[in-house]
């Protein structure tokens, strides 16, 4: 990742590769968005060459220009889609102007400086941190020679010396830093990433922090009847795991417990997937990135906020002891589940998550998975999907990913579609009617959420990020193709709440 800084001077004293100022749509034709730190005659050199270029300042339109007077290097006029000036309430519209315009300087610049108009505090940041998420590349495979990363973004506003903006870059840098290993982790091959891989990453990553690691192998599962895990994990040779991180800050104001789903690689099992539908299969442990790399962020912050986080790790292969439909498992809660579906994986591992989590009776229990295909034809790639057993914190969740800039729709957990799950021979099936798939993979879930001391189940919420975890094509704003990080920001964002 870049190092970011923000400074109150104007473009011609700020030494850099490229320049990125923002577009606002007057009529049909795209205008340059007023700065102090612009000279008039280089904003008025620009418009006229939009003019001309037929620019609309529509949001992701991206027009590069050379030759601007009193501006060395290239210009980047990053449209937002906006018909006027950026206001208070458009924080994400200037982070994903912002990020498009870094996203198209990749391997052209090494150094970027972005002039948006920053009326509060919060605009200041949320450009730096849209820079940010955009300058983001996973080149670890790649063997060209050449190839200069994005090593500074400077952000030129008027509220540099802003208690709030310095705060706000100090805690951009680092969840950027921390949603970039949470992508580098899902974008990583599955050949090098499985369950004991991903747990020593995760170990090395975290060595020297306020986190402690406790990594359970086999016979730990075993010892705690974790039946998801070991039944998913049973054909591939490289076997499961779960790995709990705990961070204790002193005078915690709230424990907060995150469950990620970690299927290393999903072949389906032995419901095996066509061949198209294995090829993104590596970023199945997204979720279990997403709570790894926040649970860090929110430790390296230093917030108040008490969080134990529980990554359920396995392959699903077909290997000769794959799992079959017809199996029954035992949950660490003594629950017992017929297998019908071994590509529907996902919620058996978290099922032991959740199982483990509640028995700590945290103050709430967030899980983030990308669990089923039915989240994505219901929202499509970028959102994802809340369901929860408590109104209350699933409005809190949806606060949080609005504030954090992570599109998220609130679900309703439909009871009645418990009828599909009844099994004649274990406590309930894992999976239920075609329709309404992904309610009923989360009713599956909320059977494995426990009680608090007074018999009343913990506040749970299930997120469904099978839609914007991995893009394959949709690019936009700072969301380029590969992994997203979704989930990152929304995490650190409610402990930030909490606290």
């Amino acid at each position: 990742m870049p190092r970011l800084n923000i400074v109150d001077q104007p473009v011609g004293k700020t030494k850099t590769d490229s320049l990125v100022v923002l577009a606002i749509q007057d009529g049909d034709a795209a205008q340059v968005a007023a700065t102090p730190a612009l000279a008039a005659e280089a904003r008025e050199h620009i418009d006229s060459q939009l003019l001309a270029l037929a620019a609309t300042g529509s949001a992701d339109e991206i027009v590069r220009l050379a030759g601007v007077p009193g501006i060395s290097g290239v210009v980047v006029v990053s449209g937002s889609g906006l018909d006027r000036m950026p206001a208070a309430d458009d924080s994400e519209v200037l982070r994903r102007a912002a990020g498009a315009a870094v996203r198209a300087l990749h391997g052209k610049s090494t150094t970027i400086a972005v002039a948006f108009p920053t009326s509060a505090p919060s605009d200041a940041v949320a450009i730096g941190e849209g820079a940010l998420f955009g300058s983001y590349e996973f080149t670890t495979y790649r063997s060209g020679a050449g190839h200069k990363p994005i090593t500074r973004i400077t952000v030129l506003s008027a509220l540099a010396k802003d208690k709030e903006v310095t705060a706000g870059v100090k805690r951009a840098q680092v969840v950027a830093d921390e949603r970039a290993w949470a992508q580098d982790l899902v974008n990583t091959p599955p050949l090098d990433l499985y369950p004991d891989s991903f747990a020593t990453a995760v170990k090395d990553h975290v060595a020297g922090s306020k986190l402690k690691v406790k990594v359970l192998d086999e016979k730990a599962l075993a010892k705690e009847s974790c039946g998801g895990l070991i039944g998913v994990g049973r054909g591939s040779a490289r076997p499961p795991r779960m790995v709990v991180l705990s961070y204790r800050p002193a005078r915690a104001k709230s424990h907060l417990a995150f469950v990620g789903k970690g299927i290393t690689f999903d072949s389906g099992g032995l419901c095996i997937k066509p061949p198209e539908g294995m090829i993104t299969m590596k970023c199945d442990m997204a979720g279990a990135a997403a709570v790894a790399a926040a649970t860090a962020a929110i430790a390296t912050l230093g917030l108040p906020v008490a969080v134990t986080a529980y990554l359920c790790l396995a392959e699903n292969l077909t290997g000769s002891d794959a799992q079959r439909p017809g199996d029954v498992v035992t949950m660490p809660n003594g629950r017992t589940v017929e297998i019908i579906n071994t590509d529907a994986e996902g919620r058996l591992v978290m099922a032991d998550g959740l199982a483990l989590a509640s028995r700590e009776a945290p103050d709430l229990v967030v899980d983030v998975a990308t669990l089923t295909g039915a989240a994505v034809l219901s929202l499509g790639p970028r959102t994802a999907a809340a369901l929860s057993n408590d109104d209350t914190v699933r409005e809190e969740l949806l606060t949080a990913a609005g504030t954090a800039g992570e599109d998220l729709w609130p679900i309703p957990l439909l009871q009645h579609l418990r009828s599909g799950m009844k099994s004649l021979v274990a406590d309930t099936k894992h999976t239920g009617t075609r329709e309404g798939g992904m309610i009923i993979a989360a009713l599956f879930l909320q059977d494995f959420v426990g009680d608090d001391a007074d018999g009343t189940q913990l506040p749970w919420v299930h997120l469904d990020i099978a839609g914007p975890a991995y893009s394959t094509g949709d690019s936009y704003g700072y969301v380029g193709t590969g992994a997203s990080g979704y989930g990152v920001r929304t995490l650190v964002q409610l402990a930030a709440a909490r606290s």
